[in-house]
């Protein structure tokens, strides 16, 4: 029987933090279905997504 792989909890938490902001950014349909066929015009869709999910954060 195979022994599990080691857990490390700062490796999984880093691997969440990056899970949960694709699963943010497919909301915006246009990045979810890769509407934009150009590599630039889509980069520049995910900054813009990205941004609007930045500004949309409360401050601390």
């Amino acid at each position: 029987m195979a022994r599990p792989p080691a857990f490390d909890k700062e490796v999984y938490r880093d691997r969440n933090v990056v899970e949960r902001c694709f699963a943010r950014l497919k909301q915006f349909r246009a990045i979810a279905t890769r509407f934009d066929k150009l590599a630039d015009r889509y980069r520049a869709g995910v900054v813009l997504a990205s941004l609007i999910l930045w500004l949309r954060e409360p401050a601390t």
